[in-house]
């Protein structure tokens, strides 16, 4: 019973991807969104914005751009390493 509990969750956690930690009210377009988003703690926007930089989430054809689920369309990774730029900026990191 637990291990179908968990293989659940795990299963979850693959098909949403980083978006697992996003409230579902908030909208989610760009890695700026992330870093604006009030809702949302240091640490979870930097895993977030960590996971969608990772080549996980590359677009097969085009190495430099990024979707993660829930998104309406990829962005650059450079996007995303702007975003994180931006958050340490924020809180010192």
């Amino acid at each position: 019973m637990m291990d179908a509990v968990l293989q659940q969750i795990v299963n979850d956690a693959l098909t949403k991807g980083p978006t697992s930690l996003v409230p579902r009210h908030v909208a989610l377009r760009r890695p700026i969104d992330i870093v604006n988003s009030r809702v949302l703690s240091a640490h979870d926007k930097r895993a977030i914005l960590a996971a969608w930089a990772s080549d996980y989430y590359a677009v097969g054809s085009e190495p430099s751009l990024r979707k993660i689920p829930g998104t309406p369309e990829p962005v650059t990774v450079d996007e995303v390493h702007s975003a994180l730029l931006e958050l340490d900026r924020r809180f010192s990191i």
